[in-house]
C-alpha cells in the first residue's frame, strides 16, 4: 500500500539556555500513514504529536531520521503541494470576513477565478459558517474560528489532510460535524492525518491509529487489528419461567456455558461481548513501555 506520510527515524531534539540543555521532544519516530486512511496520531499533551506535525509540515527541521509526503521528502516544499493543514492553534487575519479569508487561501493555492465563489459556498455550508459569511473573523468564537480553519484547509481540495487537534474547542454538535466531514473526506479517497488526545473520538473515525507517548512511538496499526483479543468477557442473558439471570463468561468457556445453560432449561435471550476500548488497549500499551519507577509514582503525562 502506497504512504502518504512516512518517516524513519524522526527526532527532534532542542537546546535551551546558555549551557544548550538538551531535551528530546521526538526519538526515532517511525511512522506509516497509508494513502486514502482515516489516520489518528494520538498521546497526551506534550507527547510530541504537534512537534511531528510541524516537522512534516516545514515548521520546524527535524534534528534526525527522515520524513516523506506521497514520496517526496519534507526537506522539498514541493512535499505539500497537495496538503491541506489546520495547525493547533491557527492565528488569521481578523480584519477578514469569513469568505474573504477562504478568497485569500484560493488566491494563494491557485484555485482558479472561475471556482472561487462556488467552493467558498460550498465550504462554508460544510461548516455551517454560510450565515456568517460577511462577518469579521475577529467576532468570530474560538469554534466558530475552528471551522473556518477546516473550510480554509480544504479549500484547494487537497489529496492530504493535516489537522492539529482539530476538535479541540468544539461543543458536541461541532465535533460531530467534524467527525462528519472527516469521514466525508476518507470516502471522496482522500487522507486525513488528524492528532487528538481524545481516543473516543479516534476510535469512531479512524481506520489506522498511532500512539506517541513522552517523543516515542509506543504501537500503530489498523483500529480493527490493535482491538482483536481484547474481548474481556460475554455476558448472557438467560430465562426460566420468571427467573432472569445475566452471567458473565469467559469468552472460550461462551459457547461451554450456553450448553450447560440450554441442558438445565435456560433459554438464551441475548448474549454479547464486552471489549476493551482503544483507550483501554493503548493506554495500557503506554504503562507496559514506561520505565517501572515511573509507573510506581503514578505519572500520567
Amino acid at each position: 500500500m502506497t504512504s502518504a506520510i512516512r518517516t524513519e527515524k524522526l527526532g527532534k531534539t532542542y537546546y535551551s539556555g546558555f549551557l544548550r540543555i538538551p531535551y528530546v521532544a521526538l526519538q526515532e519516530v517511525d511512522l506509516d500513514v497509508p494513502e486514502g486512511s482515516s489516520f489518528g496520531f494520538v498521546g497526551a499533551n506534550g507527547a510530541g504529536k504537534t512537534t511531528t506535525i510541524k516537522a512534516l509540515m516545514g515548521l520546524q527541521r527535524p534534528t534526525a531520521g527522515g520524513a516523506w509526503i506521497h514520496g517526496v521528502s519534507i526537506l522539498d516544499p514541493a512535499a505539500r503541494a497537495r496538503v491541506g493543514f489546520l495547525p493547533e492553534r491557527p492565528y488569521f487575519y481578523e480584519h477578514l470576513s469569513a469568505a474573504e479569508f477562504l478568497d485569500f487561501y484560493a488566491r494563494l493555492t491557485d484555485v482558479p477565478a472561475s471556482e472561487r465563489a462556488p467552493r467558498i459556498t460550498r465550504l462554508l455550508e460544510r461548516v455551517d459558517l454560510l450565515r456568517f459569511r460577511d462577518v469579521p473573523l475577529g467576532k468570530f468564537s474560538k469554534g466558530m474560528l475552528q471551522r473556518a480553519g477546516l473550510a480554509q484547509a480544504l479549500i484547494a481540495e487537497p489529496d492530504l489532510l493535516v489537522l492539529d487537534e482539530p476538535m479541540s474547542g468544539l461543543d458536541p454538535i461541532g465535533r460531530a460535524l467534524v467527525r462528519d466531514l472527516i469521514l466525508q473526506e476518507r470516502k471522496a479517497g482522500r487522507t486525513v492525518f488528524f492528532s487528538s488526545h481524545i481516543l473516543a473520538d479516534v476510535e469512531a473515525i479512524c481506520d489506522h491509529v498511532a500512539m506517541v507517548d513522552r517523543g516515542r512511538l509506543v504501537r500503530q496499526g489498523r483500529v480493527s487489528e490493535l482491538l482483536e483479543g481484547a474481548t474481556l468477557h460475554v455476558e448472557v442473558v438467560v430465562r426460566r419461567g420468571d427467573v432472569v439471570e445475566t452471567r458473565r463468561v469467559p469468552p472460550a468457556e461462551s459457547d461451554a456455558a450456553i450448553d450447560a445453560a440450554r441442558r438445565d432449561g435456560w433459554t438464551i435471550v441475548s448474549m454479547h461481548s464486552v471489549t476493551k476500548s482503544l483507550e483501554q488497549v493503548l493506554l495500557g500499551d503506554v504503562d507496559r513501555s514506561r520505565p517501572l519507577e515511573t509507573k510506581r509514582l503514578g505519572v500520567l503525562a
